[in-house]
């Protein structure tokens, strides 16, 4: 027999595809959740996670849940061009070139960087990737532009801002520019959940 957790994460998944919770609308409070199904907090808090895990809930741990739309894979053919949508948070930090910025920016290792953290959403308002931007000074033109991509763990700060569970796979769109003479100007990380996004280059 399932445990409380689980069943109850049936009973609710159940719901969704019923639609009585349908997509885009708010998801039950763990509180509200427990109190109707007379299960403890915690067996609540397990089950909404079973839900996030599986992308059919989304939001920030202990805020505001809404129920996913259903996902469709969008392409990034061109990480160097403007983004069209319109953004969500965005921070501006200085942080201390580290081991793999001062090799990509060909800066000294300890140099004071700018750092730009932006949260690019969808037409539909809805976050579609993380942009995490460095530079040694203020933002310049470029002449070229280099792209890598890999895969790997999605990390608390960008899962966070796209509302995903920790540890969901994402595709990183690391982007270089260059001014004319081939110098690095400025190195970008563009985090992608991989479930929605494919990269054509």
């Amino acid at each position: 027999m399932d445990a409380p957790h689980q069943q109850l994460a049936a009973t609710l998944r159940q719901r969704i595809t019923d639609g009585v919770y349908p997509p885009g609308s708010a998801f039950p409070s763990i509180r509200s959740i427990a109190q109707e199904h007379g299960v403890g907090a915690g067996a609540a808090f397990l089950a909404v996670d079973i839900l996030r895990s599986e992308g059919l809930l989304e939001g920030r741990p202990r805020r505001r849940l809404t129920v996913a739309h259903p996902v469709g894979v969008r392409t990034l053919t061109d990480p160097d061009a403007p983004w069209p949508h319109s953004h969500g948070d965005v921070e501006h930090t200085r942080v201390r070139a580290d081991d793999d910025l001062a090799v990509r920016l060909g800066v000294p290792l300890g140099v004071t960087l700018q750092r730009e953290r932006v949260e690019r959403l969808d037409p539909d308002g809805r976050p579609a990737m993380v942009v995490t931007t460095w530079r040694r000074g203020a933002r310049q033109g470029h002449a070229s532009c280099r792209i890598t991509v890999r895969t790997e763990a999605m990390a608390r700060p960008e899962a966070d801002l796209l509302g995903l569970p920790l540890g969901v796979s994402a595709l990183v769109v690391q982007r270089t520019r260059y001014d004319a003479d081939g110098a690095p100007v400025e190195v970008a990380d563009l985090v992608l959940p991989s479930d929605r996004w494919q990269v054509a280059l």
